[in-house]
């Protein structure tokens, strides 16, 4: 038995983690992992001032948190009805790793969460295009997945449709297995799909190359038209579970077009501002 700051730690590896993957079930987390911190220098595969024990020394464990995003809702993009989708999986997130990290604080333990996105706008990643910890590779890391041609984290729950947050914590939990084997399956949708052409196959590694201040730059484009961000390359890709729920297809061509007629810049492009409507804007300018 140790102590923290006057707090006993009572709880061992076991239950512990047992307490946290119920814990974060019941706050609404779809996908739940744990990685020690030894995995970063081990794989090699992320520069060491990315490793969480280089930001914060204490870290023991990574916990990597995921939630789904919805299908039908991806296949719309680029609409609001996708970004509304993103933007609350986002909020999700923070709330679920906020409550995770506070409930290991209660119990003694030294823990804090990495927001599910970190940066201040878009615009910032057309000039840099990475933040200061990846979630990808903690979710791989603590056995969610593996990557994905596109870059991303593949699930064998949702595919790559899963948004990702992580709980750092200096509490010694079992760590789990990685994925052995690789779930993309280099079909290339993602390739072909891109409206931005950012994906380069190479024939040394599963891993395209990647054209990122492109790729950045046209979810700039979006977000001034209300309907960021693009999503393209996760909604065409086939691997997942719930594709089997939903089908290749759950939205038809005409309904994409319908969702995406509505609630942003697309919807009225080209369009004139009615004569009323004008007139009320003139007036409040004044």
């Amino acid at each position: 038995m140790s102590t923290t700051k006057g707090t006993t730690k009572q709880l061992a590896r076991g239950p512990l983690k047992q307490l946290i993957k119920r814990q974060a079930k019941q706050l609404g987390a779809n996908l739940i992992g744990f990685a020690s911190v030894d995995r970063w220098p081990e794989q090699q595969e992320v520069k060491p001032e990315y490793w969480p024990q280089s930001i914060w020394p204490w870290s023991r464990t990574v916990i990597s948190l995921g939630v789904q995003i919805y299908l039908p809702m991806i296949e719309t993009t680029p609409s609001v009805v996708y970004s509304e989708c993103y933007n609350t999986t986002n909020r999700i997130l923070d709330e679920i790793a906020y409550r995770l990290a506070n409930k290991l604080n209660q119990l003694g333990y030294r823990a804090h969460w990495f927001p599910r996105d970190c940066y201040g706008d878009i615009s910032v990643l057309v000039k840099k295009q990475e933040a200061a910890f990846s979630h990808v590779f903690a979710g791989k890391y603590a056995g969610l997945g593996t990557l994905g041609l596109n870059h991303t984290l593949l699930t064998k729950e949702y595919g790559p449709r899963v948004r990702l947050v992580s709980v750092i914590t200096d509490a010694d939990v079992v760590p789990d297995e990685l994925v052995k084997d690789d779930l993309c399956i280099r079909c290339q949708q993602c390739v072909r799909n891109c409206p931005t052409e950012a994906f380069t196959p190479r024939s040394d590694r599963l891993i395209a190359d990647m054209a990122k201040t492109r790729c950045a730059g046209y979810h700039q484009k979006l977000k001034n038209e209300f309907r960021y961000p693009c999503g393209v390359c996760i909604a065409v890709c086939p691997i997942g579970e719930d594709r089997k729920l939903y089908g290749a297809h759950s939205v038809t061509e005409a309904g994409k077009e319908h969702c995406q007629n509505f609630g942003s810049a697309n919807a009225v492009a080209g369009l004139p501002v009615p004569e009323d409507a004008q007139q009320i804007i003139d007036t409040t300018i004044r």
